[in-house]
């Protein structure tokens, strides 16, 4: 894996990377101990990566009463495989196993949610999140309702629907440019960090 390019797209170098980026780039690699492949391949794009990262921290960097970090996590990883997403499960999928500190639920998500173990809530949230995810047109008041049935706020289904809307936008971009995961996801969250 490592041979495979990053991005069919340019992708900058490093020391090219406009600061503000560059300093966001640091921290992330110096918390996880590798830059994910999403953050090289969007830089070529600084105004774009801003918007990305700035939409992305505010819905995913949150808890709410309903949406805990983790679920939120479980919600892209669910509708990124309903859109065949390689990178977003596998990096989310990773993100995941570590807020849930469950190393294979967001596996069980994957493959099918409706047989992972969740809350009655949470299969409530993915079946909406991955109806919109494959079939936005088919998704109506009675999901909202749904949701609200559950226990989730205006807020917390809002959240959700722009949650799958977001990962809906990356999967496509990470297909698009044929994103590859970097080998430390695979690991993440199922063996001790060193």
């Amino acid at each position: 894996m490592s041979d495979t390019p990053i991005s069919r797209f340019p992708v900058t170098p490093r020391e090219e990377v406009p600061a503000d980026l560059a300093e966001r780039f640091a921290d992330v690699e110096q918390r996880s101990g590798f830059l994910p492949n999403i953050f090289a391949a969007l830089a070529w794009r600084p105004e774009e990566a801003r918007a990305f990262f700035a939409l992305h921290d505010t819905l995913m960097d949150k808890e709410t009463p309903g949406l805990s970090k983790a679920d939120r996590e479980l919600i892209v990883v669910a509708t990124s495989a309903v859109n065949d997403c390689l990178y977003c499960v596998v990096a989310h999928g990773a993100v995941a196993r570590i807020r849930s500190r469950d190393p294979y639920l967001a596996d069980q998500v994957a493959v099918d949610w409706r047989k992972a173990p969740l809350s009655p809530r949470m299969h409530a949230v993915l079946e909406v999140a991955t109806r919109l995810a494959a079939e936005p047109a088919a998704v109506t008041g009675a999901d909202l309702a749904l949701l609200t049935g559950q226990g989730l706020t205006q807020d917390d289904v809002w959240d959700v629907g722009m949650i799958t809307s977001l990962f809906a936008l990356s999967n496509r971009v990470a297909h698009f440019a044929a994103l590859m995961p970097n080998p430390e996801f695979y690991l993440m969250g199922r063996i001790p960090r060193a």
